[in-house]
């Protein structure tokens, strides 16, 4: 009678022998990853530059057969899409837009989100952030608004995307070049920032090219500085603040990045096939052209080394989030 159970057992054994020698994370790959639509959390308003970039990210994948759903969530300077992500079940459907906004909050501890819940895929651009007024203001050069500073102490307002991060960080930095304190008001996207300076709600903004492009083309806003080293080929007629004698980065430089990121537990297989699939798009010439149209700049940072690049401004922000803004609560 036991030989009847003989081939039995013998499946069981070569079962169980497959199953050790099968590795820990392929019982949780589908068969064809991705086979359904992949999430794509924004953790701001709809119509900002980081929102404009994944549609045109999904739009671009959605060529390669993979189905991106872009979905925002703002709040908390991108700390509530965040921990959306941070928190999600780790098998690659859910990715989200990381930006050193939320770098900035983690420098401050404003945040209870920390890099080690992420792990990177791609970064999606760097973007050089401008200084912006109305364009029938009262100052429209970076001369005459540091001026306007001086002889309106504490009473300039300047609009950003959110609050504690790098566009909050320049706006500060702004007030210090002219010896003055100024309002910096957040808002929970660029797109309400640059409508709200048009209609002269507020007295400037910081923010990127790609968000404020079509107001500037439309005549209703101005560009009268760039917070980086050099001018930009989006608008080169618009000069730094270095050109102009003022020193905007007293403790060092500062990087605005968008990148894309999965909770930290998500297989690497899934990981690898994610790179593959955005750093096709994001290297593509359509994605590459628009961004650098709009004031962005598209590299090939991906996985690895653009984890150490995330760790490298971490470091920064960490230095001169405590320089400005522990001396602007003092």
């Amino acid at each position: 009678m036991a030989s009847r159970y003989v081939p039995a057992l013998l499946a069981s054994s070569l079962m169980a022998a497959v199953s050790v020698s099968t590795p820990l994370w392929a019982a949780d790959l589908p068969p064809k990853f991705p086979n359904k639509e992949i999430r794509f959390v924004v953790p701001w308003n709809a119509g900002g530059s980081n929102d404009i970039a994944a549609r045109a990210l999904a739009q671009l994948a959605a060529e390669q057969g993979v189905r991106v759903i872009v979905e925002n969530v703002p709040g908390a300077t991108g700390s509530i899409g965040m921990s959306k992500v941070a928190n999600a079940e780790p098998d690659g459907y859910m990715i989200g837009m990381g930006t050193s906004s939320t770098l900035a909050l983690i420098a401050q501890n404003l945040t209870p989100l920390r890099n080690e819940q992420f792990a990177p895929i791609a970064r999606v651009t760097t973007d050089p952030l401008v200084l912006l007024v109305p364009s029938n203001g009262p100052a429209t050069t970076l001369e005459s608004f540091i001026n306007h500073l001086k002889k309106n102490p504490g009473k300039v307002s300047i609009g950003t995307p959110g609050s504690n991060n790098l566009n909050h960080i320049f706006a500060v930095m702004t007030g210090r070049v002219a010896g003055v304190d100024v309002i910096a008001v957040p808002y929970t996207g660029g797109s309400k920032v640059v409508a709200d300076l048009a209609g002269k709600q507020i007295d400037a903004a910081v923010l990127k090219p790609s968000e404020s492009k079509a107001l500037i083309d439309g005549g209703l806003v101005k560009p009268i500085a760039v917070f980086a080293s050099e001018r930009l080929k989006a608008l080169p007629d618009v000069p730094t603040f270095k050109e102009k004698g003022f020193d905007i980065f007293p403790y060092g430089p500062l990087v605005q990045m968008a990148y894309i990121v999965v909770p930290a537990a998500t297989p690497a297989p899934v990981r690898e096939r994610l790179i593959a699939i955005f750093s096709k798009a994001i290297q593509s010439a359509k994605f590459k052209s628009s961004a650098e149209d709009s004031g962005a700049v598209v590299d090939d940072l991906t996985g690895v080394n653009l984890g150490r690049e995330i760790t490298n401004v971490q470091k920064s922000l960490n230095e001169v989030g405590k320089k400005v803004f522990v001396a602007e609560k003092k």
